[in-house]
């Protein structure tokens, strides 16, 4: 019997219930394969446990993906030499608060909570070169979190806002948005399109 990981992402992302959609699919038609899908870091994370031989699937962004290959950015300590299977769905970029907190532009998230996804995400590369290209230091200007699960966080009025990369409906976004008492608001970035096209190329994934 041969086994393999498909590394996936948290479990209130796309990812996850996709990879283990996936690996049943695999375990029940493939003979002689048992495939598990893996709670990980995401994107970031992905690549490195596949070329460190941790997993035989790896799901990631397309931005990690070409820096990972590039051994650019997150990994400079080596490149992945890595090959795309099949391209699921088109990602978007969510910049997510609620009315509470007065956040009505990326401006505004200056001094503020700001979950900018966990630090093995493709969210973080996102959410920071966001930041990056209106001016603001992901690490020094705002009160930066790290957060797998942000939701319930804001919610819980521990964070004023958090990025999120992902497909469409969001199950977690929704979530959020059905919550009695909460209305969410999600913050234009399209600001921020024209320069992290001209620093990183338009293979960017967080287009509005």
């Amino acid at each position: 019997m041969t086994r393999i990981s498909i590394t996936t992402g948290g479990t209130g992302g796309v990812y996850f219930p996709l990879g283990g959609g996936m690996a049943n699919i695999l375990s029940k038609y493939v003979p002689g394969l048992t495939a598990t899908a893996e709670v990980t870091g995401g994107s970031v994370d992905n690549p490195k446990l596949l070329s460190a031989g941790r997993s035989a699937v790896a799901f990631t962004m397309v931005d990690a993906a070409w820096d990972a290959k590039q051994g650019v950015d997150k990994f400079k300590d080596g490149k992945v030499d890595a090959r795309t299977l099949m391209v699921l769905y088109p990602n978007r970029m969510h910049v997510v608060t609620v009315d509470a907190t007065g956040i009505t532009k990326l401006a505004d998230l200056r001094g503020k909570r700001v979950s900018t996804g966990s630090a093995g995400s493709g969210i973080e590369i996102m959410a920071m070169r966001i930041l990056e290209a209106v001016g603001i230091d992901g690490h020094k200007d705002l009160k930066q979190e790290r957060l797998a699960e942000s939701v319930n966080a804001i919610k819980d009025r521990k964070i004023d806002a958090f990025f999120w990369v992902g497909g469409v409906p969001n199950a977690a976004v929704t979530d959020l948005a059905t919550t009695p008492g909460v209305k969410i608001r999600l913050i234009d970035h399209a600001e921020a399109v024209d320069a992290m096209n001209r620093k990183y190329g338009r293979r960017t994934s967080s287009r509005s």
